[in-house]
């Protein structure tokens, strides 16, 4: 029997466990000297209460009780609270300050089994208090908690929802359409989102017709807009003709009163960040450090949350947890020691048939690739200012995702496979390749038949994420198994009905009897980043503007499928 904890569980021992009480208690006194009141929710909540509060749950433990109940280990507090204050505050006047630590539990995708599913939440809510007061109020305090933790030197990153509800509400578009670009700002997608919004060459799988023009350059344009207060004019200049200033004063106001915050983070105000999660609906928030590859916490206004419970109430709120904010602290310590140089910026590159176009546009952009297109055995090639990091395509996202790589390029099909933290950033229309159903010529009637008595078909293929994504939206039930190689071999042995694969001239399915039967997606190369580093390293951005420069209008030989 081994003796070990389950995956991201872990003791902690005496040490860490006096730091972390010690933090946790100045926290609460800090909290309690401002009026915040001490709660605590239940480890269970009943599922349907958690999605009442918001249509994206972050991927909780789920089992049924002895009632037949679906219950959920709460993986956040926030939507906890407001079903709390609806069903036993309802009746009490005035603003609502509650605060919290406790233990939230979320369940780690397949890849990212190496995410802590157990951390210990600090946060608080303030309800029934709107204006920029309220939310500076808010603020101020994530930031001086983050100061008693230790955390410094890191980035605060500041946006309001408000303004891209105008947009959409004004925009003329279908629902549908607009659905989708939310999903696009709450997934960082933002290559996806320059597809929805071009009026040129309009999207053929959604419906944008009555989107106006101008509406769709200006949330186009939304996520790009990053840095001091300066920004805040430079969005108010693109959106004010069109009548969509929303909450861009009160968010201005707020941010002015946040001059001279504990632990003297960086204020970026950063458009990128609306939609996640997607229940805020006024200002957000969060914090970056260099040393993590994820946002240490954040918060923002929730107004909407409430009145899905019944009680209309404004509300804003933060959260962090112990652990991300205590190795933050722990890299700003180690950096405040050090006397060397910046360090390079980490850019994972792919090998293979990517390797060769990604080395030319990563030239063309202005960096410097000595040693790079034929590194021999070297795994890293240094040159000024870079680190290259030479990664299987497939293992780029998780390379960004973690923190090992700031940035990285490699196929659309490898994010989506991943589906990774990352920030997609640019399409740099290379690689382009293209994924297929196919199975043996003659054996359509077959699978139909199967089909027809089992309920489902066998498909073997290397992309499971892409395959059950392509099989859910046609509706159709399937059993897919993985395999690693000659994946023809599937359906000619009778393993599998058909596959998914890339195919190139199709001279190995028609070798083997194979023919097309689906198109699935297209496929090209993509530039990619982690989120924090995106806001801590100023070299990102325009790194990703010079790729966008360096490939536009330039014609690439297509690795697979179609040519472009």
């Amino acid at each position: 029997m081994d003796l070990v904890t389950p995956l991201g569980f872990r003791d902690i021992l005496p040490a860490e466990a006096r730091e972390r009480e010690a933090i946790a208690r100045e926290v609460a006194t800090l909290f309690d000297a401002r009026g915040y009141q001490p709660i605590e929710t239940p480890t269970l909540e009943v599922m349907d209460v958690l999605q009442m509060g918001a249509r994206s749950v972050l991927s909780p433990f789920k089992f049924f009780d002895a009632r037949g109940d679906l219950l959920a280990m709460r993986p956040d507090v926030t939507v906890q609270i407001a079903r709390m204050v609806a069903t036993r505050f309802s009746q009490v006047e005035g603003p609502l300050k509650l605060r919290y630590q406790q233990r939230v539990f979320r369940e780690a995708v397949p890849e990212m089994l190496s995410a802590a599913r157990e951390q210990t939440q600090v946060g608080l809510e303030l309800i029934g208090q709107a204006g920029p007061a309220a939310d500076a109020e808010v603020v101020r305090l994530f930031c001086e908690a983050l100061a008693l933790a230790g955390v410094r030197g890191h980035t605060l990153g500041l946006a309001t929802v408000g303004v891209l509800q105008a947009l959409l509400q004004r925009s003329g578009a279908p629902l549908q359409w607009q659905q989708q670009v939310r999903a696009a700002f709450h997934s960082s997608n933002f290559v996806e989102l320059e597809r929805l919004t071009n009026s040129q060459n309009p999207p053929q799988d959604v419906d944008s017709s009555g989107l106006a023009p101008v509406f769709a350059q200006a949330i186009r344009r939304l996520p790009s807009i990053r840095g001091g207060l300066e920004a805040i004019a430079e969005l108010r200049e693109l959106v004010a003709p069109l009548g969509c200033e929303a909450d861009l004063d009160d968010f201005e106001t707020t941010c002015r009163a946040l001059e001279g915050l504990p632990g003297q983070p960086r204020l970026l105000v950063d458009f990128s960040l609306i939609g996640s999660p997607d229940y805020y609906t006024g200002i957000l928030f969060s914090a970056y450090s260099p040393d993590l590859g994820s946002a240490v916490g954040g918060g923002g206004r929730y107004d909407s949350m409430m009145a899905a419970f019944g009680c209309p109430r404004p509300a804003a709120g933060f959260a962090f947890a112990l652990e991300d904010a205590m190795a933050a602290a722990s890299g700003a310590s180690a950096a405040e020691g050090a006397t060397a140089p910046r360090r390079p910026l980490r850019v994972a590159v792919p090998k293979g048939a990517l390797h060769k176009d990604a080395v030319a546009v990563l030239e063309a952009a202005g960096l410097n690739v000595e040693g790079l297109l034929n590194p021999g055995r070297a795994l890293i090639v240094s040159n000024p200012g870079v680190d290259y990091i030479i990664v299987r395509p497939s293992d780029a996202p998780a390379f960004v995702a973690l923190g090992a790589a700031d940035c990285g390029i490699c196929g659309k099909d490898s994010l989506l496979e991943a589906n990774s933290d990352v920030v997609e950033l640019e399409d740099l229309h290379f690689g382009a390749c293209r994924f297929v159903v196919a199975m043996p010529a003659g054996a359509q009637e077959a699978a139909d038949e199967r089909y027809r008595r089992l309920g489902s078909i066998r498909v073997a293929t290397k992309y499971p994420r892409i395959t059950g994504a392509h099989f859910a939206k046609t509706g159709m039930q399937v059993e897919i198994v993985q395999l690693h190689g000659n994946i023809e071999l599937a359906p000619l042995t009778g393993m599998a009905e058909c596959i998914v694969d890339i195919t190139a001239t199709g001279a190995t399915l028609r070798e083997n009897n194979l023919e097309v039967t689906e198109e699935v997606l297209g496929s090209t190369a993509r530039f990619f980043a982690n989120p924090a580093a995106l806001r801590t390293d100023e070299r990102i951005g325009p790194l990703a503007r010079a790729l966008a420069g360096a490939t536009a209008g330039v014609t690439f030989e297509a690795i697979a499928g179609q040519p472009q």
